[in-house]
């Protein structure tokens, strides 16, 4: 049945469906759908091409299960719209229902125009406490949902299914990657296209990475405490829109950009991987704006505390996602499988992943949003990794999640810098990292790839800063030195920042370089942050999130071509040598009869009181593969050392104190092991 209301807009009740949430172009119209359990009326608000001037504001005839829903007649692709939705407005019981602002679509697939920061987006006055009502629109400050077109003529439709034990990952920002890079275009600077261009796969091709791993992009909030500050929110961990791409990141308004992006990235070899943060939003506690999930439905999408009034905070952003909520859960989980079916995405790294696991007694590694991932068959397929923590009790959980999902493994980075910076009794805890964290992972059937090893990430110094600053120095970002962390585990190697000293400079390469082949030669699944493979530097600034400039941005000019080389070299090296890099832990009973062994200096293997040798910098892994080669990989912290051989003639196939590090020269009996350095080194396995 249809009918035609006043604003003149025909509802057709026998094409209205509550089974798909958003707006949905088809027979010619759009559907509605929105969740609201508590709502009292749900009406779409109509927008011009502007998204400027309301053409219509339409009640959704229908309600069931709390989907509100209407099918709206002669609309299609690229319309402009909002909601607004009717309920009570009682902060004490959780609700925060005022139908003078308008509210984005959790589901909208494209967004246009910009938050413009102004006090009607907050549901309350100002100034005065959260229970007081603000009867001001906020229309002319938000931006507007898009009805969007999904049809994309794909060159390369088929997922690449990288394996784990061949991965490389890459931890890039869509515009710090390509704002100062000499080969893109000008114009396209900061976008995908840019992401994507020749210039930027040829050298991802060349470095050997394998799948990029992008800091958030869905629609963000840039922070207004930030731009008043003359500051952004660079990084984007502060979610508008779980289905729409930042609109920053596009030259145009089409989504299909991102897409374009996505199939060149598969034509290079390169898996595309979303840094993604579901455990909160931007609209902050409960002093927060009104800008979408609050005036939806505050009680069901976020978690409250006992009297309902106040946020419950897990993340430090003021607000944690109601992930225990069937309805909340799904928009995720179609959020989630949007970007894989839709944008053919590979994988996601979920951002302060222990937040989505807690249950009414805290962490739950068995909890519903977790186990609903496990069994689903389109996410379960993809690459999915935790940050396994939050900053709430209990949230530190490195090895407490469940496979398929890998996990950030800041142990690694921890140990890798402390052993390269030469601490004492570092040499049994590398070993542990070099053999993918078994403490940690090795339970529950989990494989060896389940560590993810990074030495450094976006939060904290770059590489290159780990050899230059003994002190953060963020005071660029307006906090005092506050922020950040204080714990870098770092060493400025006898200057403190930039020098002309070019011993000073050697020493940075060469622990750099050292560090690199650590996290490439580590069981596991290494990560390298984007620009450490050149000697990327933040002048100090251990805490970039909100530096959308020089300090942040990737300067290519300024590559160092020697920690070019030596990371190809070693990515190029791991490739070849594949069975050092296993899926399994190393047992004594395994049945392929592969073993490791850690050799001494002296040649002999180490012993109990070696692992105790607080003074002992230089020892090696060695690993026997029958039927292959054997390798023995030598790791000298300390002062040139010379290194006894095991007996037969070996092939030293990387030495990262080299220029180039990439070599094929035979050595036999006694080998001269440079400071600050790895060697590589290859024996073919004798016959039985």
């Amino acid at each position: 049945m249809t009918t035609k209301p006043d604003h003149g807009y025909s509802l057709d009740a026998s094409l209205s469906r509550p089974n798909r949430l958003g707006s949905i172009a088809r027979d010619g119209g759009i559907n509605f759908a929105l969740f609201s359990n508590a709502a009292e009326r749900v009406e779409v608000c109509l927008f011009d091409e502007t998204g400027q001037q309301e053409t219509a504001r339409i009640a959704l005839p229908a309600m069931e299960g709390g989907i509100w829903h209407g099918f709206v007649e002669g609309i299609g692709v690229g319309q402009r719209y909002g909601y607004r939705v009717h309920g009570p407005y009682d902060p004490e019981n959780g609700h925060r229902f005022n139908v003078n602002k308008l509210l984005l679509d959790p589901y909208a697939r494209a967004l246009m125009g910009d938050i413009v920061w102004d006090d009607a987006l907050h549901g309350y006055k100002v100034g005065e406490d959260d229970l007081t009502f603000d009867d001001r629109d906020s229309a002319a400050f938000m931006p507007k949902g898009v009805v969007v077109d999904d049809n994309h003529q794909w060159d390369n439709s088929a997922a690449l299914r990288t394996g784990w034990d061949k991965t490389v990952i890459y931890e890039a920002h869509v515009k710090g990657l390509t704002m100062k890079h000499p080969g893109v275009v000008q114009a396209d600077r900061g976008t995908f296209a840019a992401l994507a261009s020749d210039p930027v796969l040829d050298h991802l091709n060349k470095i050997g990475v394998t799948a990029i791993e992008l800091l958030p992009i869905h629609a963000y909030a840039n922070d207004r405490y930030l731009i008043e500050k003359g500051l952004s929110n660079y990084w984007g961990y502060n979610t508008l829109s779980f289905f729409a791409p930042h609109q920053g990141y596009l030259e145009g308004a089409d989504i299909r950009e991102v897409k374009t992006a996505i199939d060149r990235f598969h034509a290079a070899g390169i898996e595309v991987i979303l840094d993604v943060v579901y455990n909160h939003t931007c609209e902050g506690n409960e002093m927060g704006t009104t800008l979408s999930f609050r005036g939806i439905d505050n009680e069901s999408y976020y978690m409250t505390g006992e009297d309902k009034r106040h946020a419950y905070d897990t993340t430090g952003t003021g607000n944690t996602l109601n992930v225990k909520h069937p309805m909340v859960l799904r928009m995720v989980m179609d959020s989630l499988r949007y970007w894989v079916e839709v944008m053919h995405v590979d994988g996601f790294r979920f951002d302060l992943a222990s937040t989505l696991a807690r249950g009414e007694d805290g962490f739950d590694r068995g909890g519903n949003f977790f186990a609903t991932i496990r069994q689903d068959p389109v996410l379960s397929a993809v690459k999915l990794i935790a940050e396994p923590w939050d900053i709430g009790d209990g949230g530190y959980q490195v090895g407490g999640f469940v496979w398929p999902f890998r996990e950030w493994n800041d142990k690694a980075r921890d140990d890798i810098r402390a052993y390269w910076r030469r601490d004492d009794s570092m040499t049994a805890p590398l070993s542990e990292r070099l053999s993918g964290s078994p403490v940690q992972f090795d339970h529950d059937n989990r494989p060896a790839t389940s560590s993810i090893n990074f030495v450094a990430a976006h939060d904290g110094f770059t590489l290159w800063d780990t050899t230059a600053y003994n002190d953060k120095h963020n005071e660029a970002n307006g906090e005092d030195g506050r922020d950040g962390h204080d714990n870098n585990l770092s060493d400025n190697l006898g200057a403190e920042g930039p020098t002309t000293d070019e011993a000073v400079l050697e020493a940075r390469r060469r622990r750099v370089k050292a560090m690199q082949a650590t996290v490439l030669l580590s069981q596991g699944v290494p990560m390298i942050l984007a620009g450490d493979e050149f000697g990327q530097s933040q002048d100090g600034n251990n805490n970039a999130y909100c530096q959308d400039n020089d300090i942040a941005w990737l300067d290519w000019d300024a590559a160092d071509d020697s920690l070019i080389r030596s990371f190809s070299a070693t990515t190029a090296l791991r490739r070849d040598l594949g069975h050092i890099i296993d899926p399994k832990f190393a047992r004594g009973d395994d049945a392929d009869d592969r073993t490791t062994a850690w050799v001494h200096p002296t040649g002999r293997d180490m012993e109990e009181g070696d692992w105790h040798d607080g003074g002992l910098r230089c020892f090696a892994k060695r690993i026997t593969t029958p039927g292959d080669r054997e390798v023995m990989m030598i790791f000298n912290a300390g002062d040139a050392a010379e290194f006894t051989l095991p007996e037969g003639e070996w092939t030293k196939v990387l030495d990262t104190s080299a220029d180039d590090p990439a070599t094929q020269d035979a050595v036999a009996d006694t080998l001269n092991v440079d400071w600050q350095s790895v060697v590589v080194l290859t024996q073919a396995t004798k016959a039985a």
